[in-house]
């Protein structure tokens, strides 16, 4: 969830290609909330967002590795709200700890 704005092609839902890692909790015609979350070291697969914000519930160190091959690692803390604009990446927890987020996706 990088707070970049990074140009790509569209990618698939991660709900749909990681539900290992991806939940909806609610979803109406305005939002959709996700919960997030990954086990030490666990990664996920390439996969895009609207604009969204994000609630970090844990420390976490996390790796996004975006559709141009380029990588950013991010290190976030439990409480903090985040926004990002719409993006399409890979993430990969980088700690020891489990990480949970709290997504909320932004429609149209």
């Amino acid at each position: 969830m990088s707070s970049h704005a990074v140009p790509q092609p569209s990618a698939p839902d991660p709900v749909v290609v990681d539900p290992q890692h991806y939940a909806v909790e609610f979803e109406d015609a305005k939002v959709r909330v996700l919960r997030i979350r990954y086990g030490p070291g666990e990664k996920s697969r390439m996969h895009s967002h609207p604009e969204l914000v994000g609630v970090m519930m844990t420390a976490a160190r996390i790796r996004f590795t975006y559709p141009d091959g380029r990588s950013e690692d991010v290190a976030v803390t439990p409480g903090q709200v985040l926004h990002f604009p719409a993006v399409g990446h890979e993430p990969q927890n980088l700690g020891s700890e489990a990480f949970e987020v709290i997504a909320v996706e932004l429609k149209g």
